[in-house]
């Protein structure tokens, strides 16, 4: 018997605050291919197109093979393809076979990996280039919508490996926007090979419901400007990662990008000074905000005019989400007062499959430190985690990572707690060819607490293309440091 992931335990609810989905995910697909054929689907980096007839046939193909090999509806398929192209056609069989897909990044270390398909025992894992040979011909698909239309892999980098199952179903209305801040037609350009969080989810919910994609391989902000123009791009997801490197880009002033209906920006906090550069570029009617997590157990969202008259805030609830801010003791907060955000919505969103659910009387944390003001605008300081308590003040490492990302000096920049016997502070870890001329930048600009006591400089990059940092490299004793 192949392994399967246990049923949904609300078939009926659906993704991105929806009532109603009408069509298996794959029927989608299949429709949109019968009303406009020779529509391009996917674009890839050398040019190349596949339209929606293709895109269509050749999933058919792929699926017939892996249901006759022993695919069964609702099994998990891995995918792992490097290729965003393969990706995407490898995602699309799945939900054709009756599956649910699980992407897999392709860079996992070999152990993380290991122990993340330990823990999922898919039914199918797909590596390398995806073998496109199957039956043009045979028996009739399954007509069955996976009771989750997708499955996350935390690796468990820190802490035990877990699958975050979205309890969504594998049904879409491709003839509705799948959320108030995607839009319904687009040219989406996906800035980074879509095999994980943010990048997934947007890509697919965008193809199914008639966006054309145009895939890169890999992030680099001069070519991401050229396809913007040269493809007509109308959206983007972005992370503040990939925003600073489009920003700094010497093309960037000169740059066509008129087709831009919108950016949607997530995955990090945004340094201010970043925002109101974007927001200078584009204009404020072209900017969005959005912060969630790979639950999508809630979801603020905020437009560029809100944000210059409440600056850093991320917004306030959509999609049926309510946000409370609690002390340790689990009292609510005052308007402006820090504490743990909490967050819940009008339904369940997602499973955890190897971990315990961490709700807390049906309120859900990412273990953020953040504040409501009275209006129920949020604001995100730091992961809980990560703050430090120095001299009796408590310190958000992205406050001091804010000001020193400003210097023009500065690539990338970590600030992480270190603890030995002289105390409490942080260390900033800067990928930096002038260490000294930011360490000078620094005082005057940090409040005595925020100082780092100790520096670092880095040879590469500190945070992926998705926002994401592996801060616990950085956090040994500082002893005999600069």
């Amino acid at each position: 018997m192949l392994p399967t992931l246990p049923p949904s335990p609300d078939p009926a609810v659906v993704c991105w605050a929806r009532a109603v989905a009408d069509l298996p995910i794959a029927r989608a697909i299949s429709l949109l291919a019968a009303r406009e054929p020779d529509a391009v689907a996917l674009r890839a980096d050398d040019g190349t197109t596949t339209t929606r007839r293709e895109l269509d046939r050749l999933t058919d193909r792929v699926a017939r093979r892996w249901v006759v090999d022993g695919v069964r509806p609702d099994a998990l398929v891995a995918l792992g393809c490097p290729d965003p192209v393969d990706l995407v056609l490898a995602a699309v069989a799945t939900w054709k076979a009756g599956a649910t897909p699980m992407p897999v990044p392709p860079g996992l270390p070999a152990a993380e990996r290991t122990a993340v398909l330990d823990l999922a025992a898919p039914a199918l894992v797909v590596d390398g280039p995806l073998d496109r040979a199957g039956p043009s011909d045979g028996p009739p698909l399954p007509a069955h919508a996976a009771s989750s239309w997708k499955v996350a892999a935390s690796s468990g980098s820190t802490g035990r490996p877990k699958l975050v199952r979205a309890t969504a179903p594998a049904r879409v209305d491709p003839d509705r926007a799948v959320a108030p801040f995607v839009p319904h037609r687009a040219v989406q350009l996906v800035a980074a090979p879509p095999h994980a969080g943010a990048g997934f989810v947007y890509a697919l919910r965008g193809l199914m419901t008639g966006h054309e994609l145009v895939l890169m391989p890999a992030f680099d902000p001069g070519r991401w400007l050229d396809l913007v123009a040269r493809h007509r791009a109308t959206w983007a997801v972005l992370s503040p990662t990939s925003m600073r490197a489009v920003l700094e880009h010497p093309e960037r002033p000169a740059a066509d990008v008129d087709s831009l209906t919108s950016v949607l920006h997530l995955g990090a906090r945004c340094p201010r000074w970043l925002k109101r550069g974007w927001l200078d570029w584009l204009g404020p009617d072209r900017v969005d905000e959005l912060y969630a997590g790979t639950e999508s157990s809630g979801l603020a969202l905020i437009g560029g005019r809100e944000w210059l008259a409440h600056p850093g805030s991320v917004g306030r609830g959509v999609g049926g989400t309510r946000f409370r801010v609690v002390r340790a003791d689990g009292s609510d907060c005052a308007p402006g007062e820090t504490g743990e955000v909490l967050m819940r919505r009008d339904r369940t969103t997602y499973d955890y499959v190897g971990s315990p659910r961490t709700d807390r009387d049906g309120w859900h944390t990412l273990g953020d430190a953040g504040r409501l003001d009275a209006e129920g605008r949020l604001w995100v300081l730091d992961r809980l985690a990560d703050v430090v308590r120095v001299d009796g003040v408590l310190v958000a490492p992205s406050d001091v990572e804010e000001v020193l990302g400003e210097h023009p000096a500065v690539r990338s920049v970590l600030a992480v707690g270190v603890e030995d016997g002289d105390g409490t502070g942080l260390r900033a870890v800067v990928e930096t060819d002038d260490l000294d001329a930011v360490r000078r930048w620094a005082v005057g600009r940090l409040r005595p607490p925020q100082l780092p006591v100790a520096w670092e400089t880095a040879t590469g990059p500190l945070r992926d293309v998705a926002g994401k940092a592996r801060r616990a490299a950085w956090t040994r004793p500082r002893a005999g440091e600069a």
